[in-house]
């Protein structure tokens, strides 16, 4: 073959080649590969999020306390920014030069493509400026948000807050974007896909000047936004601001529950803070004040702490020690300042002795109860201390102490129960009754949340069962709330066996012949509790502790209320929760001197976390 023919075939084919590589590579751009198309779509077009309001919060009469008012952020777009006056820009938003490269630079390192925010919730004053002015600055433009407005200044712990979605957030849950605000704690956390409803978007036209010059195909691609859902609280309003009123020169913590349904009346957790600190491009600082602040204001008392419930486990040690037939409610004890048996001693405030069940509840006395976890603990039924022990604890967990119990609280904490395991491998299984005879008054390693407590004030005012706790009552649009919050949980014992402990807690208030908690007592109400007076760090104050509900029958309020460092149980937390539960059944106050007291008093609390 002539040498100059092959050439020409080799010649020929690599052109060819070349031809085809050409054309399948124009096919891919084309045809298959679209990110030239969205490249110069981008340079024409603007899609721009249509944030929905989050929906409102009311309380139980209706009353509206969460709703929103208008804000506007600063997006920017690297790959559609041009030179612009900086010194003008920064002078419209009020931030420095620096401030304006440094949020440029955050933003291409985010994405060069994607929108991304540069300043968040401007003033209406400054909106209205820039957007005058918008065109000077292309690649940026103004996203309308909406923020939290709290026309009730309370029950922050409660309601939560709402903060941008971190990265972690966005990685879950693939909804969020950069900028998106999500609810961070309480009810804006627990009811966070209720409430912020479905996002949509419009997109633009823009000319190269940054100017939107209409609706992109008349909006046909446009998808609009959903309102989030309205949520009708379980709290009532009047009850929350008082019970914060009273309680703030306390450090500590108020639940209020309605027993038949298991609703979350008030939720007060001392001290607090003013929900609208949390709002707003001041959030971030004000959140990191309040974290550093030493009284620990963000701590959520009502749901978070491991307190010793003190006197008030005396009521569940009681029903065991019935149940388990080791006394009976016509059994006493002596006591004579307390409780002996060789070098241990636990101690009890001079009272007549002996008492039968009845009045052991009435005047809370620790030999009695003593004397009873003793006989439940060295029960012969059983073949040894273990299982004795933990047939006592099981018992125990029927109340839902040492576990969470489930509500819509976030952060609630699950307390403690000791287990038999957990003696034996503290004690090198070398332990009896008399070992953690600390357990028969709720102290020792006993821990409860005052979620907790209030509702084994409701279970004993249901006599023995309860609903899981909640702070929901309605969600618009939606027939029945969540099926565990209408789920009855019942004890391990019958209804009958709460008559005993109801009538020594109606006798604790009531009388006859006295009782820890006759302070508390109210005409007409039949309210029944028990005060706890629960021992702390060694030197320093107990903590004072009060559970009731009423009336007695078919009661419409349970309650605990806790105060830390405030001495007796009938001291502080007995007055104070009397008052709310007159509040409450009767809307009115008919003890003012009481009230001003509890107003006028206030505890030293160190300038220190505990």
């Amino acid at each position: 073959m002539n040498p100059y023919s092959v050439r020409q075939i080799i010649i020929g084919g690599i052109f060819t080649l070349v031809f085809f590589i050409y054309l399948i590579r124009l096919f891919y751009i084309q045809i298959i590969d679209n990110t030239y198309k969205l490249s110069a779509d981008n340079n024409s077009q603007r899609y721009v999020t249509q944030y929905p309001s989050r929906g409102l919060i009311f309380d139980r009469n209706g009353k509206l306390m969460v709703c929103n008012e208008a804000a506007y952020d600063i997006m920017i777009n690297p790959q559609e920014l041009r030179a612009f006056d900086t010194t003008e820009f920064s002078s419209v938003l009020g931030i420095s030069k620096e401030q304006v490269y440094d949020g440029i630079f955050k933003a291409k390192a985010y994405s060069h493509y994607k929108s991304s925010p540069f300043m968040y919730q401007i003033s209406n004053y400054t909106y209205a400026v820039l957007q005058e002015k918008l065109y000077k600055f292309p690649g940026f433009y103004v996203q309308p948000r909406t923020l939290r407005k709290y026309n009730i200044k309370m029950a922050a712990h409660l309601f939560g807050y709402v903060g941008e979605a971190d990265s972690s957030t966005i990685k879950k849950n693939t909804y969020y974007q950069l900028g998106d605000y999500v609810g961070m704690s309480g009810m804006e956390k627990a009811y966070e896909k209720e409430l912020r409803g479905k996002k949509g978007v419009n997109i633009f036209l823009v000319d190269v000047h940054n100017r939107v010059k209409g609706s992109y195909q008349n909006g046909r691609f446009d998808t609009a936004s959903v309102v989030g859902k309205n949520l009708i609280s379980s709290i009532d309003a009047d009850l929350q601001e008082y019970g914060e009123k009273l309680l703030r020169n306390f450090k500590g913590s108020i639940v209020a529950i309605e027993p038949s349904t298991g609703e979350i009346l008030a939720l007060i957790s001392n001290p607090g803070y003013d929900p609208q600190l949390l709002v707003g491009r001041e959030r971030s600082k004000n959140y990191n004040v309040l974290r550093l602040d030493p009284q620990l204001p963000l701590f959520n008392r009502a749901v978070m702490p491991k307190y010793p419930p003190g006197s008030t486990f005396k009521l569940i040690n009681g029903l065991i020690g019935i149940r388990e037939g080791v006394i009976t409610t016509e059994s006493r004890f002596g006591c004579f300042g307390g409780y002996t048996a060789g070098a241990v001693h636990v101690a009890c405030h001079v009272h007549p002795s002996p008492y039968d069940f009845r009045e052991a509840i009435q005047h809370s006395c620790n030999g009695y109860f003593c004397n009873v976890f003793r006989k439940i603990i060295d029960n012969q039924k059983y073949n040894n201390r273990d299982i004795a022990y933990d047939k006592w604890r099981k018992m125990v967990l029927s109340f839902g102490y040492g576990q969470k119990l489930n509500s819509d609280c976030p952060n609630e904490i699950g307390g403690n129960i000791p287990s038999s395991k957990y003696y034996n491998k503290i004690y090198r299984n070398s332990w009896n009754s008399l070992t953690v005879i600390s357990l028969s008054i709720g102290q020792g390693e006993l821990g409860v949340s005052p979620l907790h407590l209030a509702n084994l004030a409701a279970t004993i005012g249901n006599k023995g069962y309860y609903y899981t706790p909640h702070t929901v009552k309605k969600i618009e649009g939606i027939d029945t709330i969540d099926s565990r919050f209408t789920t009855k949980h019942f004890t391990a014992f019958d209804s009958a066996e709460f008559n005993p402990i109801i009538d020594g807690m109606f006798a604790a208030v009531n009388g006859p012949n006295g009782g820890t908690a006759t302070i508390a007592a109210v005409k007409d109400l039949d309210i029944c509790g028990k005060t706890g007076t629960a021992q702390t760090t060694k030197g320093q104050e107990d903590n004072s502790i009060f559970i009731a509900f009423a009336p007695r029958k078919n009661p419409k309020i349970a309650i605990t209320v806790y105060i830390e460092k405030g001495g007796f149980g009938a001291t502080y937390a007995a007055p104070l929760a009397s008052l709310l539960i007159e509040k409450y059944l009767k809307d009115t106050c008919s003890r003012p001197d009481l009230e001003k007291y509890i107003l006028n008093s206030k505890i030293y609390y160190p300038d220190k976390k505990q």
